[in-house]
C-alpha cells in the first residue's frame, strides 16, 4: 500500500508568473532600489539572461516600464534608466501638496484606527531607518501619507495618489542616500503630523505637511544646503 499517494498527488509546485511579469518585477524593483541607477543602459540580452527568459517577454516588460516613466527605449541599443529629474520632483511635489493638504484637513477629527495605524507605521519606519534599510523606510514613508489620503474615503483621490507611488519611492530612496541626515527630520515631521491629528488641529497638520513635502521642492530648486 502506498502511504504517500494522496498527499504527493495534491502537492503542486508554485506556479511562476508569466515571463513578462517576472522581467517587469525584476527591473522595476532594481530601479526603485537603485541597483539600476539613473543613466544605466540595460540590454534585452542581459535582462533575458538575468531572469532566465527569452527576449520577447523582455521587450514587453520594457515597454510597460517606459509608459510608467522609469525607462526610455532606444531601438537596437536597449533601455535607459531615467534619472530622477528636478522637473519630476517639482511635479510630484505639486501634486502631493494639492492632495495631502486637502486630505489631512479632512482627516480631522481623526478616527482612533487611523491614529493607531500611523503610530504603527512611524515606529516601523524608525526601526528601518536605524537599520539603514532606506528602501524599506521609503515604502513605509509612502504608506504613512497614503493612509491619511485613504482615510478621506475619496477613491478617485486615493487612486490619483497611488499613481505617484513608484515615483515617490524612487525619489525617497534617492534622497535618503544623498541626504542621510534627512531621515531623522522626516521621522520628526511625521511625529508632528501625528501629534496635530491627535490634537485635532487641522491648521497645524496642514502647516507641517506643507513644510514636510515642500522640502523636496526646495531640493529640486537647489535651495537645500
Amino acid at each position: 500500500m502506498s502511504t504517500g499517494g494522496p498527499a504527493g498527488a495534491g502537492a503542486h509546485p508554485a506556479k511562476q508568473p508569466p515571463a513578462a511579469e517576472r522581467v517587469y518585477a525584476h527591473v522595476k524593483r532594481a530601479v526603485l532600489d537603485r541597483r539600476y541607477e539613473g543613466g544605466t543602459l540595460l540590454t534585452e540580452g542581459e535582462l533575458a539572461e538575468a531572469v532566465g527568459v527569452s527576449r520577447t517577454p523582455v521587450r514587453e516588460a520594457l515597454l510597460k516600464l517606459e509608459v510608467e516613466g522609469l525607462l526610455r527605449l532606444y531601438p537596437k541599443k536597449g533601455a535607459l534608466v531615467l534619472p530622477v529629474s528636478a522637473q519630476e520632483i517639482a511635479d510630484v511635489v505639486e501634486t502631493r501638496l494639492l492632495v495631502e493638504r486637502h486630505s489631512v484637513r479632512k482627516a480631522v477629527p481623526a478616527p482612533a484606527a487611523l491614529l493607531a495605524r500611523l503610530r504603527e507605521l512611524l515606529d516601523q519606519q524608525r526601526v528601518q531607518a536605524a537599520a539603514g534599510d532606506f528602501a524599506a523606510a521609503a515604502v513605509t514613508d509612502r504608506c504613512f501619507h497614503a493612509e491619511i489620503v485613504r482615510s478621506g474615503g475619496n477613491e478617485i483621490l486615493s487612486r490619483l495618489y497611488d499613481q505617484l507611488r513608484d515615483r515617490q519611492l524612487r525619489m525617497g530612496v534617492a534622497v535618503m542616500h544623498s541626504h542621510p541626515d534627512r531621515i531623522a527630520k522626516t521621522l520628526a515631521e511625521h511625529e508632528e503630523i501625528l501629534a496635530a491629528l491627535v490634537a485635532g488641529d487641522a491648521d497645524a497638520a496642514v502647516a507641517v505637511v506643507t513644510r514636510h513635502v515642500g522640502w523636496f521642492r526646495d531640493l529640486a530648486r537647489g535651495e537645500v544646503r
